[in-house]
């Protein structure tokens, strides 16, 4: 009998252990903030800010919260996002998806171009509604809540009682009532919030706030304490959806800001979170952070998290006081990971047999006409070069793909005649306008040249030129290849069919390139990049391989 017994437990316990799969964290890693997840039956939709990079809003669907898989865009036609003249890291700001009886929304704010708005769609995989605008919304980050009672509310961050700030980041958060019928507020504008978890010790940036119902009482959770090393989220509570609000004593419910800044693999700047209650009855919190190089410096930008959420004496926590996001996750009744998943230390190579560009990939600003073409059948990207620069707020002929790793590479393969010392094709690492650095074909004196320049930065008018080689020219593509490990880039390149990289530039501080040096929301991407520097020009580029692999383990 006991052997019975003992046969029984081994067999229950390897089913659980082959239902349950772990998960690294982040789970989205690059530049993929402010994450928002929902859950429609027994999946899971999750969407990410993008600013001015289009298309807009990557859509991200998963089973079992380890295996996603990008839908696509729900902004990807120009009559839906205008982001003409949107400076990288202004755009959409933090998005926020919810599903009701059959639809789904999404909430969002264009910060210069219409303010907040909704989307709608019956089917994430195909396309979502043009954007309705909330005139009545005044702020930024907008959530919708959908109560048992068939009420709709849209929540949001605003400014100050009467505009009158008490202190610097003094914000409040607000409510509407909403009519679905119309898409628009009704009713009067709510108070939930004003300053923070205490409003005696000013706390600053209350903002990014999602509202849920559990047990009797109604949630609301928020960021607080800014975008930066003090982030945090913190948690309220109340009996009626329109408050008052009690703040939980034990806030913040999650920070990363008390720990030892000297720790191995940190991850700073937590905060900006998003409750979902998963198939099985578990909770769990998906939430932007940042892995710092050192100090405060990270490329990689803000990117997903996710953690469990444990309730106590009728309030969540996502990590006690002192707490580090954990590496892995696991996941109950999750699967084995999918070959080419979007964290750890993957592997993306395209050689362009497709027809259409991976959603992996992005671009600066709307596109507004074909300036790319993909011959599937030579495995070819075409380029068609562009008088556009990355300087300007314009969309130059640039497609970008995340730096998803602290220690890694990206690479591509790259046919181009130059005609002109003006017409430059290549790969560039870029955060913004003003901070990259851009490994480049282009002529020099009638004489084929490799060139490597660094953005103009914040005190130059132009960029400067660190590196100029000749090199030869054949029908064999120039490989180009930007390497980085952590605080340094590194550049090689190859050519006439040589697989052997050789050294351009070591060591260059990728620092400039962080967003403690560079400012701004976003973090950095790779990019096939071509432009004529203003001249006019029929001349194209042609791509015949990209590819990125990350080492950071």
């Amino acid at each position: 009998m006991k052997r019975i017994f003992f046969i029984a437990t081994l067999f229950i316990a390897q089913t659980i252990q082959s239902q349950t799969a772990k998960i690294d964290n982040p789970i989205l890693a690059g530049f993929y903030p402010d994450p928002s997840i929902c859950r429609a039956g027994n999946d899971y939709y999750l969407v990410n800010s993008t600013f001015a990079y289009y298309p807009g809003l990557p859509v991200f669907k998963s089973n079992d919260m380890v295996n996603w898989v990008q839908l696509g865009f729900a902004m990807d036609r120009p009559e839906q996002l205008d982001l003409d003249e949107a400076g990288v890291s202004r755009g959409l700001f933090a998005p926020a998806i919810r599903f009701y009886k059959g639809t789904f929304y999404i909430t969002c704010t264009n910060i210069d171009k219409g303010g907040n708005f909704i989307i709608t769609t019956k089917n994430p995989k195909s396309a979502w509604s043009n954007p309705v605008y909330l005139p009545a919304v005044k702020g930024i980050d907008p959530s919708m809540f959908f109560d048992d009672n068939g009420k709709a509310y849209i929540i949001y961050n605003s400014v100050a009682p009467d505009d009158k700030p008490q202190y610097d980041g003094h914000r409040t958060i607000r409510m509407y009532e909403m009519d679905l019928a119309t898409m628009q507020t009704k009713g009067e504008e709510k108070l939930l919030i004003d300053g923070g978890t205490d409003i005696t010790q000013k706390p600053v940036w209350i903002e990014g706030p999602h509202i849920f119902k559990y047990n009797g009482y109604y949630y609301l959770l928020c960021a607080e304490g800014g975008t930066a090393f003090n982030h945090s989220a913190v948690i309220f509570r109340s009996k009626k959806v329109d408050g008052p609000y009690e703040s939980y004593k034990g806030n913040p419910i999650l920070t990363q800001r008390t720990l030892d800044a000297n720790r191995r693999h940190p991850v700073t700047s937590t905060g900006h979170a998003d409750f979902v209650n998963a198939s099985d009855g578990n909770w769990y919190a998906v939430f932007l952070g940042c892995r710092p190089y050192s100090g405060d410096h990270y490329n990689t930008g803000r990117e997903t998290f996710m953690a469990k959420v444990e309730w106590k004496d009728g309030w969540p926590n996502i990590l006690k006081p002192n707490e580090p996001v954990p590496d892995k996750l696991s996941i109950p009744g999750a699967s084995a990971k999918s070959p080419l998943p979007y964290n750890s230390d993957f592997h993306f190579k395209d050689d362009f047999k497709n027809t259409n560009l991976s959603y992996r990939y992005q671009f600066l600003r709307t596109v507004r006409e074909p300036w790319y073409h993909i011959n599937s059948v030579k495995g070819l990207l075409t380029v068609k070069l562009k008088p556009a620069t990355v300087q300007e707020k314009a969309n130059p002929a640039f497609i970008g793909f995340r730096q998803s790793h602290l220690k890694g590479y990206a690479a591509t393969a790259l046919s181009f005649t130059p005609a002109s010392e003006q017409e430059k094709a290549g790969l560039i690492v870029f955060q913004n306008e003003r901070h990259y650095y851009y490994l480049c074909q282009s002529v020099d004196n009638g004489q084929p040249v490799l060139q490597l320049y660094k953005g103009p930065g914040r005190n130059q008018s132009q960029p400067q030129l660190l590196e100029v080689f000749k090199i030869q020219t054949g029908n064999q593509p120039l490989k180009l290849r930007i390497q980085t490990n952590g605080n340094a880039y590194s550049f090689y390149y190859a050519e006439k069919g040589s697989t052997n990289w050789r050294l351009m530039k070591e060591g260059v501080d990728a620092s400039f390139l962080s967003t403690q040096t560079a400012g701004g929301f976003t973090g950095c991407m790779y990019a096939m990049y071509a432009t004529s520097n203003g001249a006019p020009t029929t001349n194209s580029a042609v791509f015949s391989s990209f590819e990125s692999k990350g080492n950071d383990d």
